[in-house]
């Protein structure tokens, strides 16, 4: 099912079904999904399908005149990196990089000091800190901190909203792009009640994937009664207290949680599949030292050995024989539907052996653009709920004030 371009009436009826939702992420970042209420997770999706609707509609989003939003990656990106520069171009704010190398950083600046300096005419803190277990998220709350005590002593006047971009824990941007994706797909949060969605491990010739896009993925399905499957070899271990908050969502959801080491069972009968490769939770702890020593030595020996294990395990592809096993995701297809959080590694295109046969992804290749299509839009969704207190009365006035987007059909 394509995204379809929604008409004024509709987005006023998505305004209307917003003002319904009790909320309270003002003034609060978007770090974890499993920190915000079901209400709150649908209101992001309902904002960023008005923000979409809106552009399409050539009606301009932007809230502000002026003001800044500071990307901070700390590992590489493409996809969610151009999200956030797109959805703060689309609120109306200019996007800086900051670049720790050419930053007092290097010099000893402390985390509060470079919150503080970078926030004094600043909307949004966009961060992605992913590399290390058991730091990315409290870099990230260490910000916030830093933030709260300087609106708190007047250093600051108003508090930025800070939208994680991918911790070592969740990619909260990734995963509800994801789910919101499935919305439109299905027809319907609703819909999504009772389907079989596969988080599976899947080979890949590289060794550090982090953790947080399988745990993102399950810590979202579980609010939704899906029937979860996480598949992976053993010793391919999530972070434990991950697994179990999914488990509990998703009984108290409706849905369950089961774990299998065997990818064609997990595929069985499947309406959604997500091969996808990470490292295993124990490697990734032993990283951490080795990175902070800066130990190449050490980083190289360990990557040998993470490879080796990988490659006992290369029949771990979603292929064409794996789909089969699947059940139809949807009236107008046979097989369930293929998920990637992007690039993935496509055996014989990308990669000798990999996550996906191409023809398998040659296939999804439309519908995983789509999918990350609406990274831009939640991103936006976001930052507005979090410097909002009545978004969807600025929603409405936006959609009065009607200013055009682009003008004329040169």
């Amino acid at each position: 099912m394509e995204h379809h371009s929604m008409s004024k009436k509709d987005i006023e009826k998505f305004i209307d079904e917003l003002r319904t939702k009790k909320i309270s992420m003002y003034q609060k970042d978007f770090l974890l999904t499993w920190e915000k209420s079901l209400p709150e997770i649908q209101a992001t999706f309902l904002v960023a399908d008005i923000l979409r609707a809106m552009r399409e509609s050539n009606i301009s989003p932007k809230v502000w005149d002026s003001g800044i939003a500071v990307s901070n990656f700390r590992d590489n990106s493409t996809r969610t990196r151009f999200s956030f520069a797109s959805a703060c171009d689309l609120l109306g704010l200019y996007v800086q990089d900051l670049d720790e190398g050419k930053s007092q950083v290097a010099h000893g600046e402390t985390v509060r000091e470079t919150a503080t300096m970078i926030s004094f005419l600043t909307e949004a803190i966009g961060i992605r800190d992913d590399m290390y277990l058991g730091e990315g998220d409290r870099y990230q709350r260490e910000v916030g901190t830093a933030l709260d005590d300087g609106v708190k002593a007047g250093v600051l006047p108003s508090r930025p909203t800070i939208v994680n971009l991918q911790s070592d824990i969740d990619h909260p941007t990734q995963a509800m792009a994801d789910f919101l994706h499935l919305v439109h797909y299905f027809g319907g949060l609703d819909k999504l009640k009772g389907k079989k969605i596969t988080m599976s491990w899947a080979y890949s010739p590289s060794y550090g994937k982090p953790l947080s896009v399988p745990q993102g993925i399950i810590g979202l399905a579980s609010r939704f009664g899906m029937n979860i499957v996480l598949a992976y070899p053993k010793g391919y271990d999530l972070i434990p207290d991950v697994v179990e908050l999914a488990k509990k969502q998703a009984i108290d959801s409706g849905g369950s949680f089961t774990y299998v080491n065997s990818m064609d069972e997990a595929f069985k009968d499947a309406n959604i599949v997500y091969p996808k490769s990470w490292a295993p939770y124990d490697v990734m702890l032993r990283r951490v030292p080795l990175l902070h020593a800066g130990d190449k030595e050490g980083l190289k020996e360990l990557e040998r050995e993470a490879l080796a294990n990988n490659a006992k395990f290369k029949d771990w592809e979603c292929t064409e024989e794996k789909m089969k096993l699947t059940r139809s995701a949807a009236p107008n297809s046979s097989q369930a539907l293929y998920m990637h959080c992007l690039p993935a590694d496509i055996t014989g295109v990308s990669c000798a052996a990999g996550e996906v046969a191409a023809s398998v992804f040659d296939r999804y290749r439309d519908a995983t653009y789509r999918e990350a299509s609406f990274k831009p839009y939640i991103i936006a969704a976001m930052i507005l709920l979090g410097r909002f207190e009545r978004p969807a009365e600025l929603l409405e006035s936006l959609l009065t004030r009607g200013r055009q987007r682009t003008y004329g059909n040169f």
